[in-house]
Formats: structure tokens, C-alpha cells, sequence
């Protein structure tokens, strides 16, 4: 039997879809399948002011690229659509009348001017509440016939939330436990636009109800507005959904990950930054999971799949968590090294592909091999380990001071001519011809191994000399070692 669990992610497309977005889309997921439910996504597409016109194909691309395919969608579809809640304005109409016919809600014809007075006048109002209500231009206020006469005349107005006088608001958060409101700290929230849009308020909670979403997953930032949500709920005599508030995501030094002091320590902030950067969807993926979860054992690395089975709401906490850059590395790292060698080779081609780099699938799993431990993204083999697919421009400059010697030309030109002639070309035959010559020249290996490393790489860190050498191939290695001869200066 199919399981009642219905989650939803609903992203408003006024941006690319943020790390932060990805994780909340990715909690809901993981509990839609952990019992057996259905994931949804919805576009709140209510603020039209603040619309990006590819906002939308970005969320859509993002979730596709991390595996996070939606049941029912805009794309996909589904019974309970439409999905976007630009097309769904009469339904809200229907549920806001029904709120004004009940007394739940109020018209408002307070000018902007009018509002500006009342949160800066010497009675100031921290928000259009039960204790300043009576003091407004509205329905409230105005006799019926003048009401009827405003509105046809269409003089411009909103729909306001009635706010209960005293007593307080109450919900169980899966994450929190239980949280109290008091309503003197609610104010009337807009529920209808002066241009006939609803709020997200009005919008998301009928769109949680008609589409039977059971439980709601977003970030703390939203709690605040819960109250209010409830309240609706009360009114139009529906139950709640379950609640989970997830923590925040906190910059490395502390502070809500904002996208501007995100970028002020360098820590991109929307997906697809990731993807372009090289990060696996899987890593990004699995270190977005322990931003606020743990599985209560020692292990870490998870497939999706596996992140299904061992998730829980009960096991997220409440403390914001730290991002780390170089722990998503790591989970990167961990994820390149599962990758079967067909399935690395597709998705180092790309990265290649871009940079220009051309070379054989056969030459490009055997560099995965010799490097794979030391990549932490495809990006990787494109920049540090170039110098497998193309001869290095430039030498490391602390490189050459500490490892070109004034013996190093002499050194390194025997060894060149040793390679020319070395049979087979292989690994223990280019480490023995090396010792060789620095035991004829009395000197230690090191003094030979690492000018030959920096003429052939262009670098002094990196792989087994030998092992890189005999992937790098005879022309090469003699081609390179006699250019850093006419072009290194000791």
C-alpha cells in the first residue's frame, strides 16, 4: 500500500536555487522515501516583482542533477496541480472570501502614507496588530456601506489576517518540540495583495491543505510565520501538517550563510556554482545531509539511497551548523573514489572536454589510477595534474631554488639519455636506471628525483616519480627533460 506521506519542497523562483534551498528540498525528500511517500515540488511564483525569469529551469535542473526527482511538479505533473501558484489565483479568492465571510479576515484600505504613520507616529505600532487595528482605515472600522462603496469603486486594498486579542499559538515541531506563540506578538498579516495576488501566508497554507501535504519541512527562518499559518489553519478548519523548522547554515566563522558574506570568504551559494566548480552531485549531496543530521554512528559517506534508509527528523538538530568547504572536499573526494572506472571517465570527460585536454580513455583511466587517491574534484586533473595531458609552460619557482642544483644539468641529461634507450619502459626499470646513475655520480637519489620530477610536471608534489613516468610515456619524459635543460637556469 502506497504511503499518505506527502512532503513538498516549494521554492520561490526569485533566485538559483541556494545550498540552503537544496538542503531543505533534500530533507523533504529523504522523508518522503524513508516512507515510502511522495515528493512534490511547487513554485511559489507569488512575487512578481522579484521573478527571474530562468529561476524556475534552474530549481528543475538542480533537483534532476542531485537525484531529487519530484513525483508531482510543474514538469511531471500530477493530480493535485497546477503547481505554480500564479496559476491557482482564483482558488486562493474562494478560500479568502470564505475567511471574510467567517470574520477571520478584514479589508484594508490604509494608504501607504496612512501605514507609514502608524509605524512612525508617536504611538508607534511594531506591526498592524489587535492592539491598532480599530485605529486603521478598514473594514474594521469603516460602516458596511462605506466598505461596499471603497470596494466598488475599486479603491485599492488588501485582505488582513484577524488576529485573536490575547491567548497564545501553539505547535509541536519535530525538531524543536513544542512551541508557544503568544498572539500579541502576531500582527494581521496581509493575506490578499492590493493587485489580487495572495501572500505566500494565504497561498501556502491552501496549497498544503488541497494538495494533502502531511508534512512541512523548511528553514528556521519560517517559524515565525508558523503562528500565523496556524491560525489560518484554525480558521478554515483544517488540521495541520507536521512542522520540522530545520537549523541554519552558518558561515565557517560563524553567522547565517548570506549569499554576502558568503562570497566575502569565497563559499559559492547556488547550486549550479557547485556543479560548474566540478563538485559530484552525490558529495554535494551527502555533505548538504550532515549540515544539521547525523545517523547517530561513526559513518559517514552515503549514496542517496542509503541517506533514505538511515534518515530521521528526530535525529536533526537545533544548532545552526558550520559549512565547510574543505569538508565537502573530502566528501567529494570519498565519492570520486566509489565511482566504478567507467563511470569516472564519464564524468572526468566533460571537465577535459572544457579545458581542451585531449587524450585516449585508455591514457585517461590510467592517470585515474595513479592520481584517484589525491583528486578531490574532476576539476583536479584539469589544473594540478595538467601536466599528464600537456608539457608544463612554467617551472615552480620555489622549486627551482630549492632543486636545481648547479650538478643538476649534468644529472639530468644522463638520465634523459638513459631513458631513451630503457627496456621496457616500465616503472622498476626507470627507478634502477636512476639509481644507477646517481650511485656512478655519488650522489644521494633525492638529487636526481626531484629536478626530474620538476622538469617533467613542472612541480615538486605529485605521484610516484616512476609510476608517473612510465604513464607519461618515453617521448614525453626525454622531450621534457630536454626542454627544462635549455630553459631551467640553476
Amino acid at each position: 500500500m502506497e504511503s499518505s506521506v506527502r512532503v513538498r519542497f516549494a521554492p520561490s523562483p526569485t533566485g538559483y536555487l541556494h545550498i540552503g534551498g537544496l538542503r531543505t528540498a533534500l530533507y523533504g525528500y529523504l522523508v518522503a522515501r524513508s516512507h515510502g511517500g511522495r515528493f512534490i515540488l511547487r513554485i511559489e511564483d507569488t512575487d512578481q516583482a522579484r521573478f527571474v525569469g530562468d529561476a524556475e529551469e534552474d530549481i528543475a535542473d538542480c533537483l534532476a542533477w542531485t537525484g531529487l526527482t519530484p513525483d508531482e511538479g510543474p514538469s511531471v505533473g500530477g493530480e493535485a496541480g497546477p503547481y505554480r501558484q500564479s496559476e491557482r489565483k482564483d482558488i486562493y479568492r474562494a478560500y479568502a472570501d470564505r475567511l471574510l465571510a467567517s470574520g477571520h479576515a478584514y479589508y484594508a484600505f490604509d494608504t501607504p502614507a496612512e501605514l507609514e504613520a502608524m509605524r512612525s507616529g508617536p504611538e508607534a505600532a511594531v506591526g498592524y496588530d489587535s492592539a491598532h487595528r480599530m485605529r486603521m482605515c478598514n473594514s474594521l472600522t469603516l460602516s458596511a456601506s462605506e466598505v461596499e462603496a471603497r470596494l466598488a469603486r475599486g479603491d485599492a486594498h488588501v485582505i488582513r489576517l484577524r488576529t485573536p486579542e490575547k491567548g497564545s499559538v501553539g505547535f509541536e515541531d519535530q525538531v524543536r518540540g513544542r512551541v508557544e506563540i503568544p498572539v500579541s506578538s502576531i500582527d494581521d498579516q496581509v493575506l490578499v495583495k492590493s493587485d489580487g495576488m495572495p501572500t505566500y501566508h494565504l497561498a501556502n497554507v491552501v496549497d498544503d491543505h488541497l494538495m494533502g501535504i502531511t508534512h512541512v519541512i523548511r528553514g528556521e527562518e519560517w517559524l515565525s510565520s508558523t503562528p500565523k499559518h496556524i491560525l489560518l489553519y484554525e480558521a478554515l478548519g483544517w488540521r495541520p501538517p507536521v512542522m520540522a523548522h530545520l537549523p541554519l547554515i552558518l558561515s565557517p566563522g560563524g553567522g547565517k550563510l548570506s549569499k554576502r558574506h558568503a562570497e566575502r570568504q569565497g563559499i559559492p551559494v547556488s547550486v549550479r556554482q557547485y556543479r560548474s566548480a566540478g563538485y559530484e552531485p552525490e558529495a554535494l549531496v551527502n555533505f548538504l545531509a550532515f549540515l544539521g543530521w547525523n545517523p547517530g554512528t561513526d559513518a559517514e559517506v552515503f549514496s542517496l539511497e542509503e541517506l533514505a534508509q538511515a534518515f530521521t527528523l528526530e535525529r536533526v538538530g537545533t544548532s545552526g551548523a558550520r559549512f565547510s568547504l574543505e569538508k565537502l572536499n573530502w566528501f567529494n573526494q570519498q565519492h570520486l573514489r566509489r565511482l566504478q572506472p567507467g563511470e569516472f571517465l564519464l564524468r572526468l570527460r566533460p571537465t577535459l572536454d572544457r579545458c581542451g585536454l585531449v587524450a585516449s580513455d585508455e591514457y585517461i583511466l590510467r592517470v585515474a589510477a595513479l592520481v584517484g587517491e589525491r583528486i578531490h574534484r574532476t576539476e583536479d586533473m584539469a589544473t594540478t595534474y595538467m601536466y599528464f595531458f600537456s608539457d608544463p609552460e612554467s617551472y615552480d619557482e620555489k622549486g627551482v631554488r630549492r632543486r636545481w642544483k648547479a650538478d643538476s644539468p649534468h644529472l639530468v641529461a644522463a638520465y634523459a639519455q638513459s631513458l631513451a634507450t630503457a627496456e621496457p619502459f616500465a616503472e622498476a626499470e626507470l627507478e634502477a636506471a636512476l639509481r644507477s646513475i646517481a650511485a656512478q655520480e655519488g650522489v644521494g637519489a633525492g638529487r636526481l628525483i626531484h629536478p626530474v620530477r620538476l622538469a617533467v610536471s613542472g612541480t615538486t608534489a605529485g605521484p610516484s616519480l616512476f609510476s608517473m613516468l612510465e604513464v607519461l610515456g618515453r617521448d614525453t619524459c626525454v622531450r621534457r627533460l630536454e626542454r627544462a635543460l635549455a630553459t631551467i637556469d640553476a
